[in-house]
C-alpha cells in the first residue's frame, strides 16, 4: 500500500518531469553531500539536482510520459531537472563529471528526446543560449556603432562650418541623361498563304 510520503514523492518527480525542458539521469555513488552541494550550485537557482528513489521515480517517469529511463533506474540515482539553458546545465554536468569520477551519466532526454550519455556530452559541447545571444548583440550592434560615429563626424563638420560634402555634378547630370534609345526593330513580314 502506498504511503502519502510516497504518492506526494511521485507527484513531485512527475511534475519535475513535466515541467523541464530536460533532464539528466546520474548515479552518484561516493559523492560526498559538499559535492553534491558544489554541482547544485553549478547547475544554478533555476535547474534542479535531485536524489530519488528508483522505483517511484519510475512510476513517476512512465506517469510524465518519459520512458528514456526505463532499465536505467539503478544504484544511487539523482536526476537533474533542467528549467533554464540545458546546454549550459549539460556542461556543468559534464565538467562535474570530468573532476569528479564518481558522478556517472547515465542518460537524458531533451525537449521530449531520449538522450544517452554521448549526447548530453554533445550537448554540453554545444554554444550557451546566453553566447549565441551576445554574438547576436555584438553583430546587430556593429552597424549601428558605425553609424553613430559617421553621425558624429557630421555634426562635427556642421559644428565647425563646413558644408557636407555633395555628390559631384557629373553624378547629376548623368541621372539626368536620357536614356539611349533602343533601335526600332521591325516584325518580320506574314508569310502568303498559296491555294492549291
Amino acid at each position: 500500500m502506498a504511503t502519502p510520503n510516497k504518492v506526494a514523492a511521485v507527484e513531485e518527480i512527475t511534475t519535475d518531469f513535466k515541467e523541464s525542458t530536460a533532464a539528466v539521469l546520474t548515479e552518484y555513488r561516493g559523492l560526498t553531500v559538499a559535492q553534491l552541494k558544489e554541482l547544485r550550485v553549478s547547475l544554478g537557482a533555476e535547474n534542479k539536482f535531485s536524489v530519488v528513489k528508483n522505483t517511484l521515480t519510475g512510476i513517476a517517469a512512465k506517469e510524465a510520459g518519459v520512458d528514456a529511463f526505463e532499465g536505467q533506474l539503478a544504484g544511487p540515482t539523482a536526476i537533474a531537472f533542467i528549467r533554464g539553458d540545458a546546454v549550459a546545465a549539460a556542461k556543468s554536468l559534464t565538467d562535474f563529471a570530468k573532476t569528479n569520477k564518481q558522478l556517472v551519466i547515465k542518460t537524458g532526454i531533451f525537449e521530449g528526446k531520449a538522450l544517452d550519455a554521448s549526447e548530453v556530452a554533445a550537448l554540453a559541447a554545444l554554444e550557451s543560449r546566453e553566447l549565441q545571444l551576445a554574438r547576436v548583440a555584438g553583430v546587430l550592434k556593429a552597424p549601428m556603432a558605425a553609424a553613430a560615429r559617421t553621425i558624429d563626424a557630421l555634426r562635427l563638420k556642421l559644428a565647425e562650418g563646413e558644408a557636407p560634402a555633395e555628390a559631384p555634378a557629373d553624378a547629376e547630370a548623368d541621372a539626368e541623361a536620357p536614356a539611349a534609345e533602343a533601335p526600332a526593330v521591325e516584325a518580320p513580314a506574314a508569310a502568303e498563304t498559296t491555294e492549291a
